[in-house]
């Protein structure tokens, strides 16, 4: 059973920290919500599936990829309209666009409930993190995604 929910994006941390951070909260479950598990350039080459899946078998942390809950290509068109209108890139975005929030709600979360979402983890995950690129977590369908299970679950959900 969830007992706590942690969110983490990549943006922003070298491979050190971002491992560190999930092994000091004693994460047991890596929830990947990427549409695409991969990220373009060096800097953040640690987070590409395969070696992403590697290193978090290492240190004993189960990998699931939860491709239903990333937003599909149409939906993230919205949010890059959004960004544009505002001459802001994608690293640089502090908050989603309405219309994106309430597209993703409708597309990703409607018709299901958190329990789905947990019957889809292993039966004793308990400490698990919810993963997308963006280092500001309003920034990134993950707080989107957090916030209807906290208010459906009422479980604490930590923005690492």
């Amino acid at each position: 059973m969830v007992e706590q929910i942690f969110t983490i994006g990549v943006y922003g941390r070298d491979e050190e920290s971002f491992f560190t951070a999930l092994t000091q909260n004693k994460i047991d479950t890596f929830c990947d919500i990427r549409q695409r598990r991969g990220v373009r350039g060096r800097a953040y080459r640690f987070v590409n599936k395969n070696y992403l899946c590697q290193k978090l078998k290492a240190l004993g942390i189960r990998y699931v990829h939860l491709k239903r809950l990333a937003p599909t290509k149409e939906l993230r068109a919205i949010q890059q309209a959004a960004d544009r209108k505002k001459s802001i890139l994608k690293r640089q975005r502090t908050s989603l666009a309405p219309d994106f929030v309430e597209s993703y709600k409708q597309v990703c979360l409607s018709g299901i409930s958190p329990a789905d979402i947990f019957r889809e983890l292993p039966e004793d995950a308990k400490r698990i993190v919810f993963f997308c690129v963006e280092k500001d977590p309003r920034a990134c369908h993950r707080s989107i995604l957090t916030d209807w299970i906290q208010q459906k679950e009422n479980i604490p959900v930590v923005h690492l």
